[in-house]
């Protein structure tokens, strides 16, 4: 089955790379044409956005690197240690919204450090597929279009997060526990 998936996987982006270009040529597009213009828009939108990035990547940075991260940590020890969630696992519940490659940084380490088939692996695992880096997708979305207005979107997009978390815990301890 593995080698199957191993031969799908390698198909998928050149057939689909095709089929586009074949469903362009069939409809009378000027594939090439219509590349180079989603190119150049695509440009322009990153030229918009950048400044909104490099401010949220700012905030991230200050927020891993002045020590709050680990205060945060901390401070919820309590209540980690109550529902017996591992308190490893809690700076990339922290980081996650904030930054994927961060996250990812973590979550690299919590493999080195604990395996990547250990609880804390798969609750890490877990976590990673079921929360999005919020303040990422709300800086590139709504710095795209130029909304300015936010706050009812990053509420629910937080709250979702948090469902996403607790989903993933209960689920990891419902399967490997």
């Amino acid at each position: 089955m593995l080698n199957v998936l191993t031969q799908i996987s390698r198909f998928a982006i050149p057939a689909i790379f095709l089929m586009v270009v074949s469903l362009g040529i069939q409809g009378r597009v000027a594939v090439y044409e219509a590349f180079v213009a989603g190119a150049k828009n695509g440009l322009f939108t990153t030229a918009r956005i950048l400044p909104n990035l490099v401010a949220m990547l700012v905030a991230v940075q200050i927020f891993r690197l002045s020590g709050a991260l680990e205060l945060v940590t901390t401070i919820l020890r309590p209540v980690t240690s109550f529902f017996a969630i591992p308190e490893e696992i809690i700076p990339l519940v922290l980081v996650r919204p904030l930054s994927g490659s961060g996250a990812l940084g973590v979550l690299a380490q919590l493999f080195a450090d604990y395996g990547p088939d250990s609880l804390i692996g798969r609750m890490a695992s877990a976590i990673m597929g079921t929360t999005e880096t919020t303040f990422y997708v709300l800086t590139v979305y709504t710095g795209a279009v130029g909304i300015k207005q936010i706050r009812h979107t990053l509420v629910t997009s937080l709250l979702t997060d948090l469902i996403g978390f607790i989903a993933a815990i209960f689920i990891t301890f419902a399967v490997f526990t």
